[in-house]
């Protein structure tokens, strides 16, 4: 299994300062320019921190929002192309929907991967529901628009005798010619998100890594829906490496310190509702399908953000070893975040890569170094014999 450092470069000193959302609506007002230049610079030295202890990189990319300030997750995978050595860059990813620029998209990581030489992995995102009131976007037109952008970017990559010219329905260019070019021949590795049964298949179909985000057990029957796709259309076992999941992890030497730790950076996890009311999913942004499996779930289910090994909703207040027990939160002395870990990965089938959102929250950055120090030395060694291969893996 491969670990991947991960944060969402958060503006938290804010967080407190209203009980407002803090997506979309919050007072820009509230930002300090000082501050925000610091905690750039302390992400990226975490992140190169992350590089020398032999962990791979994750960026990923939100909008109008106090909860992850990486609008623009090009320029710090830029940065961090030229400054780490090793780490697998992996950029997860650019919402679609909110870009109405495929080919800059294109010509931007294609920059990265040639500075990189070639660490570049990538990922389509549609975006979260709210993200479009800033993009202005049609949800129901969100889908098409993505899969059109995707097939642009795929040729528009792989294209080595250009230019060529794109009509689409909804993207328009005379002429596109990459230029220099991508390192990775015909494209990065690529991943893609998904949550059910039904959001992996496409993945699964597409050959690409299916990464879940944070739903606790809910990552089984998921898993098992791409498993069975992927094996149905390539016609051979699923690879591990197909399979990713993103979940907290801390760790300190002594309970107490990482009991307090882990609270520090449970924080975050309080941030996730504070959209506003009603644009978690607006109309046409999810498919029907998923819509009416979400109402015969029931309310529980849906207002639940993690289920638990049983298949029960994440409780209302959990405590944090029931948050370790669901998978959201691995927590405590190194051994037992190995076993926290191990345990989760056993009960959904397996896994290729663990997206550890290893700084969050009130976490320091003392704080976060040491543990990523603690994690590296005591616990990826116990997973990373069985890692994946590091060197690039083409995409089917």
């Amino acid at each position: 299994m491969r670990f991947w450092h991960f944060t969402e470069q958060s503006y938290h000193p804010a967080w407190d300062k209203t009980t407002d959302p803090l997506r979309i609506v919050p007072p820009s007002s509230m930002m300090d320019r000082e501050v925000v230049a610091d905690l750039f610079h302390r992400y990226l030295d975490e992140y190169r921190l992350a590089d020398e202890l032999g962990f791979d990189i994750m960026v990923n990319e939100h909008h109008a929002s106090m909860t992850c300030m990486s609008s623009v997750p090009a320029i710090p995978m830029a940065v961090l192309a030229r400054e780490t050595k090793k780490a697998r860059l992996l950029c997860l990813g650019v919402p679609m929907a909110n870009r109405m620029d495929p080919l800059r998209v294109a010509e931007e990581l294609a920059m990265i991967d040639m500075i990189s030489r070639g660490r570049l992995e990538f990922g389509f995102v549609k975006g979260s529901g709210w993200e479009l009131y800033i993009s202005n976007s049609n949800p129901a037109r969100m889908m098409e628009r993505f899969w059109e952008a995707h097939d642009l970017i795929l040729k528009a990559w792989a294209t080595r005798d250009g230019p060529f010219s794109w009509e689409g329905k909804h993207f328009h260019y005379r002429t596109v010619n990459v230029i220099p070019g991508i390192w990775q021949h015909p494209h990065p590795p690529m991943w893609m998100p998904g949550s059910s049964a039904m959001s992996a298949k496409i993945v699964a179909q597409k050959g690409y890594t299916l990464a879940s985000f944070l739903c606790g057990h809910q990552a089984k029957a998921t898993f098992a829906g791409y498993r069975k796709v992927y094996e149905e259309t390539w016609g051979r076992e699923c690879p591990l490496d197909r399979l990713a999941y993103l979940g907290m992890a801390v760790t300190a030497d002594n309970q107490a310190e990482a009991e307090r730790r882990a609270h520090a950076l449970y924080a975050y996890w309080s941030t996730v509702p504070r959209s506003p009311a009603g644009t978690f999913n607006p109309a046409g942004y999810a498919p029907v399908e998923a819509n009416a499996q979400a109402y015969l779930a029931g309310p529980a289910k849906q207002m639940s953000m993690g289920l638990m090994p049983d298949g029960k909703p994440l409780p209302a207040k959990p405590t944090l070893d029931e948050l370790a027990e669901a998978g959201l939160l691995f927590w405590g002395k190194p051994d037992q975040v190995v076993r926290q870990i191990q345990r989760f990965a056993d009960q959904v089938g397996g896994l290729g890569h663990f997206l550890m959102m290893g700084q969050g929250a009130y976490l320091d950055h003392k704080e976060t170094a040491d543990s990523l120090k603690l994690l590296a030395k005591e616990v990826y060694p116990a997973f990373k014999d069985s890692a994946p291969s590091p060197e690039p893996i083409a995409a089917e």
